[in-house]
């Protein structure tokens, strides 16, 4: 059934609607990062007078800005990185090789799913002393390796299952392994998966505060959501500081769910045109 020319208008005006209501706080950040802290009490809702870059030298000069920066930078990536190759060969595995502990490995996978891992943070934080990983960032990169690992290997089995098998056949006939099947024919066709377990994760890790707090102590090596925390003040809060704080953080998560979400339509549309 065609839709009216009346219904899609409404359609595009719903969906203009909700753009400008999730895009208002994300301006209203922006444009706050650029006034002074009289400026935001004066008026909150209104733009700035100038667009000087001073707030954010203070910001640099106030704190240790650009170590949390890429603190959350290494953690963020490289635990994504982890996640991604782990799962995309566990859900390889579980996808298309059958024996008879595939289904429990699979279901052990989904406990994953069901338990929260904040209810273990006490038997996390006694093995991550005795690892001597405590006030260390490969403590973060592990707990969300391994939290970000169920959800990802649940998307990708999903995906792998829905590949036709005879792709596999065809790619060991001109003398394929299991390997080059798996990286060179398969991994590309499930980019929409790819993209979405990179988005997921990534906003996960790079906003995560809990973990920090418990594991980081040294200041040189907190995250951002932690090293903001410094900007609150125990009587008064320059607010101009943490917004422009809170806007350069914002930037790289942005970037990411950009470059993932072209990925992720480039991998909808491209049987389209075969």
């Amino acid at each position: 059934m065609k839709t009216s020319v009346g219904g899609r208008t409404v359609q595009y005006v719903v969906a203009y609607v909700f753009m400008l209501v999730a895009l208002y706080p994300i301006v209203l950040m922006f444009a706050s990062s650029f006034k002074t802290n009289m400026e935001i009490f004066a008026n909150p809702l209104s733009l700035p007078k100038s667009l000087s870059l001073d707030t954010y030298k203070k910001l640099w000069d106030a704190v240790p800005f650009a170590d949390f920066l890429m603190n959350s930078v290494f953690v963020s990536g490289l635990s994504v990185l982890l996640i991604t190759v782990f799962s995309a060969m566990a859900a390889f595995y579980l996808a298309r090789f059958s024996f008879k502990w595939t289904g429990a490995l699979y279901f052990f996978f989904l406990v994953g799913l069901m338990i929260p891992i904040k209810l273990g943070i006490v038997p996390l934080f006694l093995l991550m002393k005795n690892l001597g990983l405590l006030n260390s960032l490969w403590s973060l990169i592990l707990i969300y390796t391994a939290s970000g690992i169920p959800v990802s290997v649940f998307i990708l089995t999903g995906f792998f299952r829905t590949l036709p098998v005879e792709l596999e056949e065809a790619a060991r006939i001109d003398g394929c392994n299991h390997f080059q099947v798996f990286w060179r024919v398969l991994l590309p066709l499930i980019r929409p998966a790819l993209a979405t377990v990179v988005i997921i994760n990534f906003i996960h890790a790079w906003n995560d505060f809990f973990f920090p707090l418990i594991f980081i102590q040294e200041d040189a090596l907190k995250t951002i959501p932690i090293g903001m925390m410094v900007l609150f003040g125990e009587y008064e809060t320059d607010w101009s500081l943490l917004f422009a704080g809170l806007t350069l953080s914002a930037l790289p998560m942005i970037g990411v769910f950009l470059m993932a979400s072209r990925q992720f339509m480039e991998g909808l549309t491209a049987g389209a045109v075969k």
